[in-house]
């Protein structure tokens, strides 16, 4: 089952889309700092980052959505032999293993692995 975790932003202002979703929600961030907030709707993060210029090997930063799921690998597996084409393969980062597809509309779509722990 796929879990709705994460919709990302990238911005060039980070303290005015704080300000913009503080007051939207009615909510203060659950984490800030300069280059980032987290706003949670339920279990559904609202992710905020500073824009940057990725390097070689690193991701684009990009406006997304993520949905969390128990194996990516195998998840990208079935993905692929129904036809959907991944755009990154499964890796892992400091979050944790994720990989990206994209809709046919071009919107990029993240699926994270859910914590085993």
């Amino acid at each position: 089952m796929k879990q709705l975790t994460e919709l990302a932003f990238f911005t060039e202002d980070v303290e005015e889309m704080v300000a913009f979703y503080r007051t939207f929600l009615g909510a203060d961030p659950a984490a800030q700092s300069d280059d980032m907030a987290i706003f949670m709707v339920g279990s559904t993060k609202i992710f905020i980052h500073r824009n940057y210029s990725p390097t070689e090997g690193e991701l684009p930063p990009e406006d997304h959505i993520a949905f969390t799921i128990e194996d990516v690998d195998a998840e990208c597996k079935k993905l692929t032999e129904k036809g959907i084409t991944i755009e990154v393969e499964p890796q892992d980062y400091y979050w944790g293993r994720s990989a990206y597809l994209r809709a046919p509309d071009g919107q990029l779509i993240e699926l994270i692995q859910e914590d085993k722990k």
